[in-house]
């Protein structure tokens, strides 16, 4: 087992400091994935500059959920799906749709579907994603600019799954009651 500091905004580095106090206001907590890349500046700054160019990114709340969800199944990334789970109930994304994801079932659209299967190899297939993919993609009603900007949020969810795994992040009290193994 890892032991892994989790800060507040009073014991983390002088540059995580300023970046823990928004986090914690915005989300009226801090969360624990928060207070353990707190201990890298660059690395808690990255990924908060990710996450709200995803969030600004073309999809919509379905589509966000269904990207973050994806790749967070697909690393098995216990902190972050339940997290995920929470986020996407707060945009108003059906229970079915977070249901299916967080169970590997199918998508209740076909565009959800290709957006999905997308995603995921996109992740299995480290970015050497098939022309058949990616024309099954663009005939969904996806374009170019979607297709990056899965690989931004793969980004995005790469330095929290993995700082996750590496630091066995307890999950915050507000995401235990969506636990998920």
């Amino acid at each position: 087992m890892t032991d892994f500091t989790l800060h507040t905004v009073e014991t983390a580095p002088e540059k995580s400091k300023p970046i823990l106090e928004q986090s914690q206001k915005t989300n009226g907590m801090l969360p624990n994935l928060h207070a353990v890349m707190a201990e890298a500046p660059g690395l808690l700054e990255g990924y908060q500059v990710l996450h709200k160019l995803f969030m600004d990114s073309s999809f919509d709340a379905e589509e966000l959920t269904v990207v973050w969800q994806t790749i967070n199944v697909e690393h098995n990334c216990t902190y972050c799906v339940p997290a995920h789970t929470a986020i996407a109930h707060s945009m108003k994304v059906s229970a079915d749709l977070i249901e299916a994801l967080r169970n590997k079932d199918a998508m209740p659209t076909e565009k959800l579907q290709v957006l999905h299967e997308t995603t995921l190899a996109m992740v299995r297939e480290r970015g050497i994603v098939s022309d058949d993919v990616i024309q099954k993609f663009y005939a969904a009603g996806y374009g170019q600019r979607q297709l990056l900007e899965i690989i931004l949020c793969l980004s995005q969810k790469v330095m929290s799954n993995y700082t996750n795994h590496v630091a066995e992040t307890p999950l915050d009290e507000p995401f235990k009651k969506f636990a998920w193994k």
